[in-house]
């Protein structure tokens, strides 16, 4: 199984927006969301337009944990999402799949970051690297890792700073 890792380089992950938006507002928004909120994949994916139309945050039940988590959406972001979302139902999701309407599936959101990735020159690149990307910014702003921990819910802070890649930093 191929190790991803976050994306450490602030102007890398501005160029992978630029590559995104380019190619679709949806695969963009996915993305952004993504890093600004350490949700897991399978939560993201099933967002619905009712859940981030109008909010300032987002509180939903984590389908992995079953438990609470609640994140902010920064003003840039919540008229990205107004504008992405106005034409939109609120029972439709989020990042759907133009085929069926329904969410997107993890192949081609790991098909999409990839492809994007490989134009901005990263490597080990997959779908658990925008929840990797939040911790690992959030721990370099923050450097508490207790907060981290609790919130991606791992056994310990060791965890926390070996999936966030901060043991291994020293290598790159």
């Amino acid at each position: 199984m191929q190790v991803v890792q976050p994306i450490r380089e602030q102007e890398k992950i501005e160029q992978m927006q630029e590559i995104l938006i380019r190619q679709s507002h949806r695969d963009w928004l996915l993305f952004t969301i993504g890093i600004n909120s350490g949700l897991h994949l399978s939560d993201l994916l099933t967002l619905r337009v009712r859940d981030l139309k109008g909010k300032y945050s987002v509180t939903l039940k984590e389908e992995k944990t079953c438990k609470e988590k609640t994140f902010a959406i920064h003003s840039q972001l919540r008229e990205s999402i107004f504008e992405y979302v106005k034409y939109m139902n609120d029972d439709d999701y989020v990042f759907p799949s133009q085929r069926t309407g329904k969410p997107i599936k993890r192949i081609r959101v790991y098909r999409i970051l990839s492809e994007a990735a490989k134009q901005a020159g990263l490597n080990d690149i997959g779908t658990h690297t925008l929840r990797k990307t939040y911790g690992y910014h959030y721990y370099q702003k923050t450097k508490n890792i207790s907060v981290l921990r609790d919130l991606f819910n791992h056994s310990a802070p060791s965890v926390t700073l070996r999936y966030i890649g901060v043991q291994s930093e020293k290598m790159f």
